[in-house]
């Protein structure tokens, strides 16, 4: 056990070394700075921008960036729906996998389109390798687009007074090839030589321990993990997702699958320091998202690795822990650990079943999700967090008898509005979609396969997982109908363009104000005190706004279990 656990000390630091130079790298490459690789991408990027026509040094202001970055979904939408409903009639299906119907053609565009990467299919019978690709395109750019949003903030608050805040398509087009694609390259380097397949061959037949003649699928599996976590993604090309052999064929494999969707989220946060040159508010925020992900990340390791106590009361051996729906090759730690990142960091890839977990290990990752701050995703982790800064920079101000500021500029009554709305988006899109999927059984909750507490957090979970964009699921719910199909598909798109459109409007809000300088009085966001303030505002907000939901569902389950 002691081994497992210094396995998972070794993946967060890790995970941190290589964070903070990439970080300082990611800064580099959002402010024009030359780096190692501009001999590499500067002329793909060139022959991007002369295709398209496009003029990367044409100033954006934070609508123009908004519009930029909807009309491209929109565009991508429309495209994936016409490669989904047409998989089977389309080259590249050497399985013979069936096209999709509108309804699950429409979930999985959106969930794909939203980083979320939520999936009622299964992968290796439910799209062919044109359609893997397709999805695989998709989990590029949507990564590249929350890293785009992201850095408007950046520019609004590395430039004084401005409404110039750089060119959305320069962004875009920099994070996916300045900083995902080289990355993947490395990673999937690693998967081939660990034996993961790599062809556009079909199934291959082999005989298994048992002496069975089975069919494995197979494909371009090799191509599609790096992305599927650097960008957390999340989306298997298995439908068992990194539970699968061929998706996560060893340990080490499962360590560069883990410190892959963790670093970007992580790196972000450096690079926020390094380009606003505020390295001490970067620390600050790194510091309240790894305490707030220790509280959550500690508690399910040691749940998991206890064992279930009903198990024990009937005399069966769980000194391995509660291996059901876990690989032994992995084990209960690993997995516990991993159960937190992915719903933390909005990846949703799992290497182990999370409907199997404790209850409280699943209320904890369904806490993740709800907090949906701590990390986060790509660039949407940032964007996440600075909701909450506004909101505890307007209530410090309160505290004090000042008017809010943060880094110079008022947050007056526009930018409160906003925050308020993408704050309470977030539990209203959950507890709604909840609300109707219990309220209505026969359309909702008739595809539950377990009865009582466990069906409601299988519910409950479903719609945290599409709001937050995370991806994973209770996989006891048959979630491959009309219902769930257009309900989640609703609340995947809210839930991704609320929280990118409230933040940006807010920093283009700020940005064109005034700059005021420091003095005796301004309020110090980079302290420890500000820290907790803001760790006070994420707790109450999300303990208010989902304990009762989580009293009906995983809380009520474990008392069940006493």
């Amino acid at each position: 056990m002691n081994t497992e656990i210094f396995g998972i000390v070794a993946m967060f630091i890790i995970t941190l070394l290589l964070g903070l130079p990439l970080g300082r790298y990611i800064a580099k490459v959002y402010a024009g700075e030359k780096t190692g690789l501009d001999l590499v991408f500067q002329p793909m990027e060139r022959l991007f921008y002369k295709i398209s026509g496009i003029d990367p040094t044409v100033q954006m202001t934070w609508k123009q960036h908004l519009v930029a970055l909807l009309t491209i979904n929109l565009v991508w939408f429309l495209l994936s729906m016409a490669v989904l409903m047409n998989m089977g009639h389309l080259p590249l299906n050497p399985d013979g996998n069936p096209s999709m119907s509108a309804d699950l053609a429409f979930n999985t565009s959106i969930s794909f389109l939203v980083n979320c990467n939520l999936q009622h299919y299964s992968g290796e019978t439910g799209v062919s390798y044109f359609g893997q690709i397709w999805l695989m395109f998709l989990q590029f750019v949507t990564a590249g687009i929350g890293m785009a949003a992201a850095v408007v903030i950046f520019k609004a608050f590395r430039d004084k007074t401005t409404t110039q805040l750089g060119n959305f398509y320069e962004f875009f087009l920099k994070s996916c090839t300045r900083i995902l694609l080289p990355i993947c390259l490395l990673i999937a380097a690693i998967f081939v030589f660990q034996g993961m397949p790599m062809t556009m061959e079909g199934k291959d037949t082999m005989i298994n321990m048992q002496g069975d003649t089975v069919q494995v699928s197979r494909g371009p599996v090799a191509a599609f993990v790096p992305i599927k976590h650097l960008g957390t993604n999340g989306g298997g090309f298995f439908g068992a997702n990194s539970a699968h052999p061929l998706e996560n064929p060893n340990y080490l494999t499962n360590m560069v699958e883990m410190v892959a969707q963790f670093l970007i989220p992580m790196a972000m946060i450096f690079a926020f320091g390094f380009f606003i040159r505020k390295r001490k508010f970067a620390w600050m925020m790194f510091a309240v998202m790894t305490i707030g992900f220790l509280i959550l990340t500690i508690p399910n390791i040691r749940m998991e690795v206890a064992g279930n106590p009903a198990l024990a009361h009937m005399g069966i051996d769980t000194s391995l822990g509660a291996m059901e729906g876990k690989e032994v090759r992995i084990g209960a730690a690993a997995s516990g650990f991993w159960s937190i990142v992915t719903t933390m960091i909005s990846t949703g890839s799992v290497n182990s079943m999370h409907d199997s977990y404790m209850p409280l290990s699943g209320m904890n990752e369904l806490i993740a999700m709800m907090v949906n701050a701590f990390y986060g995703g790509v660039g949407a982790g940032i964007l996440n967090f600075f909701i909450f800064i506004i909101l505890a920079v307007f209530i410090s101000g309160l505290m004090v008898g000042r008017t809010p500021e943060f880094m110079g500029k008022k947050v007056e009554a526009r930018e409160m509005k906003i925050a308020m709305i993408v704050a309470l988006a977030h539990p209203f899109l959950i507890l709604v979609g909840t609300a109707l999927a219990t309220a209505f059984p026969a359309q909702g909750a008739s595809t539950l396969n377990n009865p009582g507490f466990h069906g409601f957090s299988e519910i409950l979970y479903e719609y945290t997982s599409s709001a937050a964009n995370n991806g994973s699921g209770f996989e006891g719910l048959g979630d491959n109908t009309l219902w769930w199909n257009i309900s989640t598909g609703v609340v995947l798109l809210l839930g991704r363009f609320i929280p990118i459109i409230g933040p940006v409007a807010i920093a283009g809000l700020l940005a064109e104000k005034k700059f005021i300088p420091e003095g005796e009085g301004t309020l110090k966001t980079d302290t420890s005190t500000f820290g907790m303030m803001v760790f006070a505002v994420i707790v109450i907000i999300a303990a208010l706004s989902f304990f009762p939901a989580l009293a009906l569902g995983p809380i009520a389950e474990y008392f069940s279990m006493q």
